[in-house]
């Protein structure tokens, strides 16, 4: 339709279509061989998604939703990407914002009043019929309204940030790096990634963004620049990133171009890593459980190292590595206690076999 139009291929011209998965394998594959020129596909679709959906909603809520997306989330989403080494999802952060920011103008509509007349103790019902962690999103909507003249200064209550209820030990944890390191029954990335996560405490969207150029060989040592500076990795670990920056390329794939980063994980879209899900669904399926594994590799990193080491090492905000030593010492000792106790009283109450 468009080249019968005469109309050139760009990524705006691509915007106007459905998204979907099939558009974005055509994009990439645009790129890859130089019809379109790279961009930041998680931010960049993220205005013709944001067009798509609000084909059925009011236009004055689309009026106060575009300019809230364009001026104030785009602006401050790209300015951090391009500071930030590791990209992360942070499109999907944008669209849960846009979205709790459209139900609240539902919401509004409904009682029947206008986000200029809006109240604290009308937020405060609304956020009572659902107190999550969704909901709460709405401040930076409302932050937005507000600096501009559209709404009073309401306050959106924090949700407290929550201990982490689910960790490995010691045990569990050297157990699962030994499956990991020597049972050739399980796929390369998925043994590859798990002893990441276990020794390192590497997110798995950190993972499928590394590349073989973050690899570095010395003799007959490998090391591994998560952070600032390499980490010397186990020789067995080692020898399974080394296999993976060798692969060859899929058949059918289009080839690399020069600036297309070598994916130790790629994915099937062609010149991008293997997606979030797909990774962890990947450690799933083969028994690992990549939350409670990088647990308890962060609360045994951060009981033996200073925050500010931690950080560097594994390319933490200083922030999270604070909140997790603080965490560490003061808990670490008594989840293994309970831990030990609980397992002592499982014994307890078996029955003994009689002969």
């Amino acid at each position: 339709m468009f080249v019968a139009e005469g109309r050139p291929i760009s990524h705006d011209l691509l915007d106007e279509l459905p998204p979907g998965a099939t558009l974005q394998h055509l994009r990439q594959m645009m790129v890859q061989t130089g019809v379109l020129p790279e961009r930041h596909e998680d931010l960049e679709r993220v205005p013709a998604w944001l067009e798509h959906h609000l084909a059925d909603k009011p236009v004055e809520h689309a009026n106060l939703v575009r300019p809230f997306l364009h001026w104030h989330l785009l602006r401050r989403a790209r300015s951090r990407a391009g500071k930030r080494p590791f990209p992360t999802t942070v499109g999907r952060d944008l669209r849960r914002r846009i979205l709790v920011a459209l139900d609240f103008l539902a919401w509004i509509d409904a009682q029947e009043t206008t986000l200029e007349d809006l109240r604290q103790d009308d937020l405060d019902r609304w956020l009572d019929e659902e107190s999550t962690q969704r909901r709460n999103r709405v401040r930076y909507f409302l932050g937005w309204t507000a600096d501009r003249g559209l709404s009073r200064r309401l306050t959106v209550p924090s949700i407290p940030r929550q201990e982490p209820a689910d960790l490995l030990d010691d045990d569990e944890r050297w157990q699962l790096l030994q499956r990991c390191l020597t049972d050739e029954t399980l796929p390369r990335e998925a043994r590859a990634a798990g002893a990441l996560i276990v020794l390192f405490a590497l997110q798995a969207q950190r993972i499928r963004h590394l590349t073989a150029d973050q690899l570095i060989e010395k003799g007959d040592d490998t090391y591994l620049t998560a952070g600032r500076h390499p980490i010397l990795l186990p020789p067995r670990l080692g020898v399974l990133l080394r296999g993976l920056a060798a692969r060859p390329p899929a058949p059918l794939m289009i080839p690399h171009g020069p600036n297309t980063p070598r994916w130790l994980f790629p994915g099937r879209v062609p010149g991008q890593p293997i997606d979030g899900h797909s990774l962890t669904n990947l450690l799933n399926r083969h028994g690992i459980s990549a939350r409670p594994a990088r647990n308890g590799a962060l609360a045994a990193l951060a009981t033996d190292l200073p925050a500010a080491i931690l950080a560097d090492l594994l390319g933490l905000h200083v922030n999270t590595a604070v909140r997790w030593v603080t965490y560490a010492r003061r808990d670490w000792t008594d989840y293994l206690a309970a831990r030990a106790a609980e397992q002592k009283n499982r014994s307890a109450v078996q029955p003994v076999s009689s002969t």
